[in-house]
C-alpha cells in the first residue's frame, strides 16, 4: 500500500448491536477493495476480522479489528467492533481514535438497546454518525419502520441518502438521492448497474433530494445563500455541506446495504471517501496537559497505542494512531508513560492478522508495529525532546466480577503473569489481588466477557483455572458511644511490659462536633481535645484519633503506638473480620510505668481497649450499594423490576425514551453476582445496564445475623 497524505485518510469505526452484520460488512469491504479474493463468513469461521480462536469457538466478535482499504485514491481505515455489551471496551477505544462512526442497524430488528447505548457513546465523544441500514435482503427487513424509529429518536437530523425499492428476498435496487440515480445489482452483488430513476419514483426521489440539499445547505452560510438564490446545489457543494453537517452532528445520513449479498458496498466506500470529514477538519485531540495537538505530518512525532494483542509466532502487536509527525521504521522513541526507550523496527497496515509493510505513516493514520519491549495499551511514544501524553480513552465501569484461582496452587504465579498480559491487551478486564478478601478478583463487562478470558487461559495458555463466587467487601462500624480500658502487664525475668489505656469511641460523620462531656453508667467524663488527627482510610471512611490526656498520665511518645494498635483492629473488625470505618476514638486517660512501659505495651493496650469498646458500641455491618441503570424495551419492564426487587433493590426512578425505558435503582453488590446473565435471560439479550459504586449502608438485621453465623462457622473450621 502506498503512503497516504494526512488529508487523504479517513478513520471510521464500524459499530452496532450484535447481529447487525458488521463482520459480514467488513468482509464485503475487504473483498470489493481487492484486499481479499474471497469473502469468508461468520458461520464458517473464516472471516478476516474474527480471526482469534476464541472468536471462532463462540461465533461472535470478541476484539475490535483494524483493517485498511484503498478506494478512489483515499485510504479508509476501519475498526470493526464487537456488538455485544460484554465487549463494549472495543467500541469505546475504536471511537476514541477514529473520526466517524458507521452505525450498522439490522432492519429486521430496527433500533435496539445496543444502538441507543452506542449512539450515546458517539454523543459523549462528539463523533459524526452515519446510519447504515443493513440486511435489507432478509425476509423480515423493514426499512420504513427502522427509518421512522431513527427519526423519532434523532429528529430531523436523520437525512436519507438512499432508499430501497423493495426489501426481503427481492432487494436488488435502491435509489440514491445524492447522485439521483438508481443502483441495481445482479444476484451475486458487487458492481452495480447505474441507471436513471424510473418515472414511478421520480417524485419521491426529487422530494428526498430537495430535503438533502436543504439539510446540506443548513450547515454553511455560503451554501445556504446559494441555495436560496439558485434553489439547488451541485453534487460537490452538497458533499461539502454533508461534511460540515457530520462535523457539527447536525446531520445523520442514512445509507442502504445488504452486506451479505454484497449490494451497496461499493457505493458506501465512495460515500465515505467523499463525504466523511478528513483528519485536518476534525476537532484537535488534547494531551494530558490540555494542549491541542495538530495532526501535522511535518511536526514532532507522537503516537498513541490504543490496542495490544499477543499473536502466535509473532508475539506482541501494538496498534497505534499517529497523533502528530511522521513515523518510520528505525525511529527511536521514548515511552512517556514508562520511561523506556523503544525502536520502531517495522511498520504495517493491517487487515486482521494480515500485515503489509509500509515505509512511513503520517499524522492521523492508523497502523501497527511488533515486538516493542515495554509498551502497553494507553501508552504514548514520542520522539526525543517531546513530552506529549494522551489519555483520552475512558473505559466503562466493570459490572461482573468473579474470584479466580489456579486449579493447581503451584500455578498461581503463572496465572497472575497471564492475567497481567491479558489486562494489557484489554483494559476492561480489571484484576485485583485483594488483601482484604484474600482472593484474586477479576472484573469485566459481563459473564461472556469473563467466559472468554477463561477460555483463552485454558486453551491458549494451557492453564486450568476456576471461577468462584467472590467475597463481598463488607465494612464494620458502630452505632453508639462506648467506653473501655485495658491494662497490659507482663513480667518475665528482666524488663517487663506495662501499659494502660482508657478510651471512648463513637460513630463519626464528617463535620460532627465532639461533645465536651460523655456519660456512661451515671459517670461523667470531661473531654479536652489537645490534638485531633483525621485519618482517611484506604478502604473508605475515616478514623478520628483524639488525644485528650491531661496531667501526663501517658507520655506523648506512646500515642503513635496506641494508634497503631487501634489501626490493627480497624483492619479486622470483630464481627466478620472486615475493615472498620467511621469511628472517633478519644484517648482520655491511662497509666504508665517508669521502667516497664514501652511501645509494644501501649500498642497492645490500645488494641484491646478499642476491641472491647467496639463490641459494646452497637457494632453493625455495612455493605456496598451500587447505583444501576438499566436500558430495556418497555415490554420487559415488569419482569425486570420484579427481578430487581427480589435482589433487595430500591427503585429510584424510571424514564421513557421512545419505546425504551431507563430504570434506576440502588442494589447491594451481594445481589448483583449473576445479574448480567439474568437480565439477558429475561429480555432475550435486548437490555443493558451500567453500575457504579454509590455508598456503604447498614445491612438488614436478618442479613447481618446470617453473616455472623457464616463467619463464626468459618472461624471454627479454621
Amino acid at each position: 500500500m502506498k503512503v497516504y497524505q494526512t488529508n487523504e485518510i479517513r478513520n471510521i469505526a464500524i459499530i452496532g448491536s450484535s447481529g447487525s452484520g458488521k463482520t459480514t460488512l467488513s468482509e464485503a469491504l475487504l473483498f470489493e477493495s481487492g484486499v481479499i479474493k474471497r469473502r469468508g463468513s461468520v458461520d464458517n469461521g473464516n472471516t478476516v476480522t474474527d480471526y482469534f480462536p476464541v472468536e471462532k469457538e463462540y461465533g461472535y466478535s470478541v476484539f475490535s479489528t483494524i483493517f485498511s482499504v484503498e478506494w478512489l485514491n483515499k485510504k479508509l481505515n476501519f475498526i470493526d467492533t464487537p456488538g455485544s455489551d460484554d465487549f463494549a471496551g472495543g467500541a469505546v477505544s475504536a471511537l476514541s481514535v477514529t473520526d466517524t462512526a458507521l452505525m450498522v442497524i439490522n432492519t429486521q430488528y430496527g433500533i435496539e438497546v445496543g444502538t441507543i447505548n452506542l449512539f450515546r457513546q458517539t454523543e459523549a465523544q462528539n463523533k459524526p454518525v452515519i446510519f447504515l441500514l443493513n440486511q435489507l435482503d432478509k425476509e423480515n427487513a423493514d426499512f420504513d419502520k427502522t427509518l421512522a424509529q431513527l427519526k423519532e429518536n434523532y429528529g430531523g437530523k436523520v437525512v436519507q441518502i438512499q432508499y430501497p425499492l423493495q426489501t426481503g428476498q427481492n432487494f436488488h435496487q435502491m435509489v440514491d438521492v445524492l447522485k439521483m440515480k438508481l443502483y441495481q445489482w445482479k444476484p451475486e452483488g458487487g458492481a452495480p448497474e447505474v441507471l436513471d430513476i424510473p418515472a414511478s419514483e421520480q417524485d419521491k426521489a426529487a422530494e428526498l433530494h430537495n430535503a438533502l440539499v436543504e439539510a446540506a445547505a443548513e450547515n454553511d452560510e455560503a451554501l445556504m445563500e446559494k441555495f436560496f438564490d439558485q434553489g439547488s446545489l451541485t453534487e460537490d457543494e452538497m458533499r461539502e455541506g454533508i461534511r460540515k453537517g457530520l462535523l457539527a452532528r447536525g446531520m445523520f445520513p442514512v445509507i442502504c446495504a445488504s452486506a451479505g449479498k454484497d449490494m451497496g458496498v461499493r457505493r458506501l466506500m465512495e460515500f465515505l471517501g467523499n463525504n466523511v470529514p478528513s483528519i485536518p477538519e476534525m476537532p484537535l485531540y488534547k494531551n494530558t496537559e490540555g494542549n491541542e495537538i495538530t495532526p501535522d505530518p511535518t511536526g514532532a512525532t507522537s503516537i498513541f497505542i490504543f490496542k495490544t494483542t499477543v499473536e502466535p509466532h509473532i508475539g506482541r502487536v501494538s496498534y497505534f494512531k499517529v497523533m502528530s509527525g511522521t513515523v518510520k521504521p528505525g525511529d527511536d522513541v521514548l515511552n512517556e508513560d514508562r520511561g523506556s526507550k523503544e525502536r520502531i523496527s517495522q511498520l504495517f497496515v493491517v487487515a486482521g492478522q494480515t500485515r503489509s509493510e509500509v515505509p512511513e505513516l503520517q499524522a492521523g493514520d492508523i497502523g501497527a508495529t511488533v515486538k516493542l519491549k515495554d509498551v502497553n495499551t494507553g501508552n504514548t511514544l514520542n520522539q526525543k525532546g517531546i513530552d506529549n501524553r494522551f489519555d483520552f480513552i475512558k473505559y466503562p465501569n466493570s459490572k461482573y466480577r468473579r474470584a479466580i484461582k489456579a486449579v493447581n496452587e503451584a500455578d498461581a504465579e503463572k496465572m497472575m503473569e497471564i492475567l497481567g498480559r491479558m489486562r494489557a491487551e484489554d483494559p476492561t478486564w480489571v484484576v485485583e489481588q485483594s488483601k482484604e478478601l484474600k482472593q484474586v478478583i477479576v472484573s469485566g463487562q459481563g459473564e461472556f466477557h469473563l467466559k472468554t478470558l477463561k477460555w483463552r487461559i485454558e486453551n491458549n495458555d494451557k492453564l486450568a483455572i476456576e471461577f468462584i463466587e467472590p467475597k463481598i467487601p463488607y465494612r464494620e462500624t458502630i452505632t453508639k458511644s462506648a467506653r473501655a480500658d485495658y491494662r497490659h502487664k507482663k513480667q518475665s525475668g528482666g524488663a517487663g511490659q506495662f501499659g494502660e489505656v482508657h478510651l471512648i469511641i463513637e460513630p463519626y460523620q464528617d463535620g460532627m462536633p465532639m461533645p465536651e462531656v460523655y456519660r456512661f453508667n451515671g459517670q461523667e467524663f470531661k473531654i479536652q481535645a489537645r490534638d485531633v488527627q483525621e485519618l482517611p482510610l484506604d478502604w473508605g471512611g475515616k478514623l478520628i484519633f483524639v488525644n485528650s490526656i491531661v496531667g501526663g498520665s501517658i507520655d506523648a511518645r506512646f500515642l503513635p503506638a496506641i494508634l497503631k494498635g487501634i489501626m490493627a483492629r480497624m483492619e479486622q473488625g470483630p464481627l466478620t473480620g472486615s475493615y472498620a470505618r467511621d469511628v472517633r476514638v478519644i484517648v482520655y486517660d491511662g497509666k504508665m510505668h517508669p521502667v516497664d512501659s514501652n511501645e509494644i505495651s501501649f500498642m497492645l493496650a490500645g488494641r484491646n481497649a478499642f476491641s472491647t469498646a467496639f463490641k459494646n458500641a452497637g457494632p453493625k455491618i455495612l455493605e456496598p450499594i451500587y447505583d444501576i441503570e438499566v436500558s430495556l424495551p418497555s415490554e420487559y419492564m415488569g419482569d425486570v423490576m420484579g427481578d430487581l426487587q427480589g435482589r433487595r433493590a430500591m427503585i429510584m426512578g424510571m424514564n421513557s425514551e421512545k419505546g425504551y425505558e431507563k430504570l434506576m435503582a440502588k442494589v447491594p453488590l451481594k445481589e448483583m453476582s449473576n445479574y448480567s446473565t439474568s437480565l439477558s435471560s429475561i429480555t432475550g439479550g435486548r437490555a443493558s445496564f451500567t453500575m457504579k459504586f454509590a455508598a456503604y449502608e447498614l445491612v438488614p438485621t436478618d442479613v447481618q445475623d446470617k453473616l455472623l453465623k457464616e463467619y463464626e462457622a468459618q472461624q471454627e473450621a479454621e
